[in-house]
């Protein structure tokens, strides 16, 4: 085992922070041998019960739960900062010619090292990701993964319409991939699979039926898609799915609302949406960056919170303008606050932070597993340094509370803050 001694940020049960000044994490190898949480605490208390184990002392520095990037397209990642009037231009212009050079392997296999490197330089230890419709897009993504003991779970995605070639699948051979694919990945060491429409118009019905067959008949595999982003995608969905009483519910008559499902967006639903987005235990993954980049709206946190469904955060690169959790937690504070209900709703620190970390997990299914630094958790971790650049160093200094602590770090971070980041005990530095 080993101590790692600074201040410990981590979350109560019910998502309140807990701060330790002057902390103490003890990690070491669980019952599947994995690195996990063994106690944490104050200095004084969690040392003097664990006597003889070496610590590394990090003077100045926070440890916080590795963060979760709960929706992140990997083969956009050489798209982020391109130009577009709105979704469905900026997919036509760059998404799909990006997309359809990763049918080669050694493509998709030099495009994994970088966005693996880049989530953890950011201190993202965990994420949601989409491939492209090549079954070699998740070998490569997820192979980089388990090389660095990353929790990862990524899909390959389903389109077999409505999409040029070399990026559209056949119906048939879709289906076999995806199969395939959950055979190869799925449960493997920290990997899991995620059954990955792209979202409703680029899918056949029947391409939909089979992805609802094999969430049955795999249930323990995520699901993601997209849904109500746009407003022209959701007249798009009206046109094509008549019968459908909203764009959620297309994926309700499939088979493909439960729990371990995140849709990415939901900014334009109704309250009966959100019933059943809390009702099938499915969780939204909030976009603000992209949402803000593309003109696509504003998610509604209280509605949100009204209906008691499960979200988190997301960078949803390269729709999104950045991997830093930083810059996500900072634009889901301007939507907040901003956003469409009449009088906004604005976003403690302490909220911003959980629904990156612990509130992901949660939205994942993955809560106590992940996303937090309470005994029984694995051991992800990032450390973080307060005084990174001049002005934060000068604004943390004199910080009178957690919360402006934490709102400093949010408005002022970015990659320089992480200064390593710790996955069962691996650490990189940025």
């Amino acid at each position: 085992m080993k101590a790692f001694r600074a201040a410990i940020l981590r979350f109560a049960g019910d998502g309140a922070a807990v701060y330790e000044q002057d902390g103490l994490l003890v990690v070491g190898p669980g019952t599947n041998g994995q690195q996990v949480v063994h106690a944490v605490g104050t200095h004084a208390a969690v040392a003097a019960a664990h006597p003889g184990v070496p610590v590394e002392h990090l003077p100045g520095r926070i440890i916080a739960p590795g963060f979760i990037d709960l929706h992140i397209h990997f083969p956009q990642t050489d798209v982020i900062g391109s130009p577009a009037e709105g979704l469905l231009p900026w997919l036509e212009d760059y998404t799909f010619p990006h997309e359809s050079r990763f049918a080669d392997e050694a493509h998709a296999a030099e495009r994994a090292t970088f966005f693996v490197d880049e989530l953890l330089r950011h201190g993202v230890t965990t994420a949601l990701a989409f491939g492209t419709s090549h079954p070699e897009s998740v070998d490569a993504l997820l192979a980089q993964a388990q090389r660095r003991g990353m929790r990862m779970i990524a899909g390959k995605v389903l389109q077999d319409r409505h999409c040029p070639d070399g990026v559209r699948d056949e119906t048939g051979q879709s289906l076999a991939d995806t199969e395939a694919l959950i055979a190869r990945w799925h449960g493997r060491g920290r990997l899991g699979y995620a059954i990955t429409p792209r979202f409703a118009p680029s899918c056949s019905e029947a391409q939909l039926r089979g992805a609802g067959e094999l969430a049955a008949k795999y249930p323990d595999v995520w699901i993601q898609s997209h849904v109500a982003e746009n407003l022209d995608e959701v007249e798009w969905v009206r046109q094509l799915f008549p019968a459908a009483r909203s764009y959620l519910d297309v994926y309700r008559q499939f088979g493909l609302m439960r729990g371990r499902a995140v849709y990415a967006h939901c900014i334009h639903l109704d309250d009966e949406d959100r019933a059943l987005m809390h009702d099938t235990g499915a969780a939204a993954a909030v976009c603000p960056t992209s949402n803000l980049f593309l003109g696509s709206g504003f998610f509604d946190y209280a509605a949100a919170k009204r209906a008691g469904f499960r979200y988190g955060l997301a960078s949803d690169v390269g729709g999104g303008t950045s991997f830093s959790p930083f810059h996500t937690m900072l634009a889901a504070y301007y939507v907040g606050r901003e956003g469409r209900t009449k009088a906004g709703l604005s976003l403690s620190p302490q909220e911003l932070w959980w629904q990156h970390t612990a509130g992901a997990a949660a939205a994942l299914g993955l809560d106590g597993v992940v996303g937090n630094l309470q005994p029984g958790c694995e051991a992800d971790f990032v450390v973080l340094d307060p005084a990174a650049t001049p002005l934060l160093a000068r604004k943390t200094a004199h910080a009178a509370s957690l919360d402006e602590l934490l709102f400093s770090l949010i408005v002022l971070g970015d990659d320089r803050v992480v200064e390593r980041a710790v996955i069962a005990e691996s650490s990189r530095s940025p």
